[in-house]
């Protein structure tokens, strides 16, 4: 404790310095005297804290009846600035001196007061301890530290909780007194003080010798005192953050209050002052109402300015859609103010801290698992089926021949650790029958312990074609208390765009959007946590996200789900074909606004696309010439779209040109445009020019 304190000056001013946007502490450095080391400290100064506030000093002796109270030997008065450091305190006030024989009224008083009452006030007291000697002649230093709320009136901080002493000091009921000896480069005579939220305007120390016995001379002796550091001027907020609808049913309206405070002991009013509110997945907003402006594209509620001892409020209405059972959370934090806060940080997103605040709901009602939606599968379907498939224990690639399409890849990846038990077939992942959902069937086990609530394993689905739809479910997602809290994120690819599922729950989880969330517990042989996938869009690709949502401990333990058989859609081809025309020009006005009279080019396009799933082989459409145009020789090009239709085709059909990739020819009054493959999604064009006759 007394390290970390004495350490706390060195930092503060280092982050003062670096002028970073850190909670800030101000800083009273004794080297703002402007005297050199050894330099004699006047009875009364003032020096000016690094936040502006005023720290003056006032020092002053007392003589008690026996024998004389000088200054001891080498320093030029009882209170000189020095540079050295003394219990690791450095710069300091070091204040000695030396009796010709003990008596306890000798003594030196110094108080600090303040510009105004602050709080965090932290100082440290070095080198309270006794002279390693013999008899009755070492010394032994005495100290008594009083603070004064602004008051008037002093307390003596020996009772309080305020200080920690090191090893060398002892503690009464009125003060400290050394009973060891101590270093300069040790820490075991320090008194490291800390008044943490009481607010302080005065501190008084006074410093004098304990009992010797007798009259005996005592050495010269010294003690000093740190700089001062505590909460600079600035503006302290709070949020509150707080659910003013009463369990909310999905589908209804739910408010959100926000509520910013300053408190009454801030220097400043809060300008600029903004909140940062996140919230939750299943609650779309629908409006505000309140201080200053609230963007929900942003979730950014704009505060503008809040006085010391004032609070502003907005809230935030919206519907919630998600399911009975599903739990929640809306997050907020100050995220602007154009001052310093001694205790929080705007923005850093500190859960500790009082400018951060959540609040929860719990959509009310009884849930029951959802029904999936039916696969519509025009060209019937497929099924991968883990009955039949072999799937080495701990293994994450794995590939299998699937149906006559090609293959389907498999790929794990898990920024936790895969686990292994006897209990679910062996090291994960693993092919298994016991979290099997009800069914009593096979499925691909994935148990995990992840290292962070953030962390997740991803298992990606790679199919051998475009398929115009999928459905398969997820078993044993569900949540136990202080372990783990499923959340399972589902999406697929289709040429490289995302595709959304729709998602079905059971009676342990809940959905919201894609990601469904384990808030019961399932059973291994229960279909209570299992959650049902449906692709209704053609999908080349599935991906798996497995996690933890926030209901989990900072550390997850061991968690696992289960993924079932895919049914997927066969896959189909459609194709469509359009054809365009334009005039290029005539022979009155050119290519100024030409019109189709004789003489006049037009230049057509036809274009073919694949709308289906799967990809069509040799592909051809043909466009007879009509006898009213001319067909001009040589005048073909292709591309995968009418705009991008540039390359240069002849008129046969044979040849490298007719696979480039898309062929074209002209033959017998007849336009032809071919293609060997056009994949799923995709389009060829071919564009050719004729006569008006």
């Amino acid at each position: 404790m007394t390290a970390r304190l004495l350490a706390l000056f060195t930092a503060l001013a280092a982050l003062l310095l670096a002028g970073t946007a850190q909670a800030q502490s101000a800083t009273a450095a004794w080297s703002s005297l402007g005297l050199s080391n050894g330099g004699s400290v006047g009875t009364s100064t003032t020096m000016t804290a690094s936040d502006g506030t005023t720290v003056s000093t006032a020092w002053s002796t007392t003589v008690g009846g026996s024998g004389t109270f000088a200054v001891a030997s080498g320093y030029n008065n009882y209170v000189v600035y020095n540079t050295g450091a003394v219990g690791n305190v450095s710069p300091n006030l070091l204040l000695n001196f030396d009796a010709s024989r003990f008596d306890a009224n000798n003594k030196i008083t110094m108080d600090i007061t303040l510009g105004r009452s602050v709080t965090g006030l932290a100082f440290t007291l070095a080198d309270v301890d006794r002279e390693t000697g013999s008899g009755s002649t070492y010394n032994q230093d005495a100290v008594a530290v009083y603070y004064d709320t602004g008051n008037g009136t002093f307390v003596n901080a020996a009772g309080t909780s305020y200080w920690t002493d090191g090893s060398a000091v002892t503690s009464t009921s009125t003060g400290w007194y050394g009973n060891a000896a101590s270093t300069n480069g040790q820490t075991r005579g320090n008194i490291a003080f800390d008044f943490g939220t009481l607010a302080v305007k005065r501190i008084r120390i006074v410093y004098n010798s304990y009992a010797v016995s007798g009259t005996a001379n005592p050495n010269a002796q010294f003690i000093v005192l740190s700089g001062l550091a505590f909460d600079g001027k600035g503006a302290d907020l709070s949020l509150a953050n707080t659910l003013l609808t009463s369990n909310p049913t999905a589908g209804g309206l739910a408010t959100f209050r926000l509520t910013v405070s300053n408190a009454s002991t801030s220097t400043d009013t809060a300008t600029n002052v903004k909140v940062t509110d996140t919230l939750p997945d299943g609650f779309t907003y629908v409006s505000s109402n309140g201080t200053g402006s609230f963007n929900a594209a942003t979730g950014v509620w704009t505060v503008g300015s809040v006085a010391p001892g004032a609070s502003v409020t907005i809230d935030i209405t919206g519907t919630v859609n998600a399911s009975a059972g599903a739990t929640l959370t809306n997050i907020a934090e100050i995220s602007a103010s154009d001052q310093n806060d001694p205790d929080s940080t705007p923005g850093n997103g500190a859960t500790g801290e009082d400018d951060y605040a959540s609040a929860t709901l719990t959509v009310s009602g009884s849930r029951v698992a959802g029904t999936p939606p039916t696969l519509s599968c025009a060209a019937g379907t497929v099924v991968f089926d883990w009955s039949n498939r072999a799937w080495t224990a701990g293994s994450t690639s794995n590939s299998y021949s699937f149906d006559t399409l090609g293959t389907i890849n498999f790929a794990l990846t898990n920024q936790g650790t895969w686990l292994s038990s006897s209990t679910y077939g062996g090291q994960s992942p693993v092919r298994q029958n016991v979290v099997n959902g009800g069914l009593n069937d096979y499925a691909l086990f994935e148990m995990v312990n992840m290292p962070s609530v953030s962390a997740e394993a991803t298992t990606t689905i790679t199919l051998p074609t475009a398929l115009p739809g999928a459905q398969f479910k997820i078993f044993d997602v569900d949540y136990y208390s202080g372990q783990f809290a499923d959340k399972v994120t589902v999406e697929g690819r289709y040429n490289g765009a995302t595709v959304t599922p729709t998602l079905t729950n059971g009676v342990s989880n809940y959905v919201i959007g894609n990601s469904a969330y384990g808030d019961g517990l399932s059973d291994d042989a229960s279909a209570d946590g299992t959650v049902t996938v449906t692709f209704a869009q053609p999908i080349d690709t599935i991906v798996i996200r497995y996690g933890n949502h926030s209901m989990a401990p900072s550390d997850p333990g061991q968690q696992a789900i289960a993924l079932h058989d895919i049914t997927f859609c066969r896959p189909s081809t459609t194709l469509a074909v359009s054809k365009t025309s334009s005039v290029v020009s005539d022979p009155v006005s050119g290519t100024n606004n030409p019109k189709a009279i004789p003489g006049a080019t037009v230049r057509y396009c036809i274009l073919v696309a694949n709308t289906g799933s799967s990809a069509a082989t040799s592909v051809t459409a043909s466009d007879p010439i009509p006898s009213t145009l001319t067909y001009i020789a040589g005048s073909i090009t292709s591309g995968s779209d009418c705009a991008s239709a540039t390359t240069a085709e002849d008129d046969n059909d044979t040849g490298s040109d007719e696979s480039d990739p898309y062929g074209a020819s002209y033959a017998s009054g007849t336009v032809k445009a071919s293609a060997p493959t056009l994949g799923a999604g995709t389009s060829f064009a071919i564009r050719f020019d004729a006569t008006v006759n």
